[in-house]
């Protein structure tokens, strides 16, 4: 008998209009889309990695600690594969935030260590990294909040009525957005803007 009911259950929820279960199809492709994008921005940001370091240990080589950090970093980033297969675990979704906003720090205290080296930051290479990695900051932060706009939507049909019954026949259930332990400071894109001169100081 309930064999036969979920049957029921199914069909009803596959053919009475306004069921969702074409919406959840296209919701879900979406977010697989937005979670694409965010991988590709966080793998261009990776990439970019070995040739920063490079470039900063010609001009500061005796700064091994936070070289060392970044290079840590990025090993720890390379290690947490995350498909979109695997999004709705929420465990292994904070371990990736986690990975990405260590490499994020680590990025930052790289370049804030760059202000003490001229020669660094006026080498053309480096100015050239600092730019791409500018870039690949903003599009990261972008790729970010469009992916938590696809699983905001996404949810939103899990939880309202009467979609919610095709959600619980099929056990489409919630997916866990991208959030961070501290977002104002990870989030942000790195200040990579050291070529320009200090303001002078005001007239006593």
């Amino acid at each position: 008998m309930r064999s036969l009911f979920a049957i029921l259950a199914v069909s009803a929820a596959a053919v009475l209009p306004g069921c969702g279960y074409n919406d959840f199809q296209a919701r879900d492709e979406q977010v697989k889309a937005a979670w694409s994008e965010v991988v590709n921005q966080y793998k261009r940001r990776a990439d970019l990695i070995p040739n920063l370091v490079s470039t900063v240990q010609g001009f500061a080589a005796q700064e091994q600690e936070v070289l060392l950090g970044v290079t840590n970093a990025r090993a720890k980033v390379g290690s947490v594969q995350l498909t979109p297969e695997a999004l709705s675990n929420p465990q292994t979704l904070r371990q990736f935030q986690a990975a990405q906003g260590e490499l994020s720090g680590a990025l930052s205290r790289l370049l804030v260590v760059a202000e003490n080296y001229p020669q660094l930051k006026s080498d053309a290479n480096f100015r050239d990294l600092q730019a791409q990695l500018e870039g690949t900051e903003n599009r990261i932060t972008t790729a970010r909040n469009r992916y938590i706009k696809a699983v905001q939507d996404y949810n939103i049909l899990a939880r309202q009525f009467p979609t919610n019954l095709t959600a619980m026949v099929f056990g489409y259930e919630q997916k866990p957005s991208f959030t961070v332990e501290d977002e104002k400071a990870i989030a942000a894109p790195p200040k990579v803007e050291f070529g320009k001169p200090a303001s002078p100081a005001p007239a006593k």
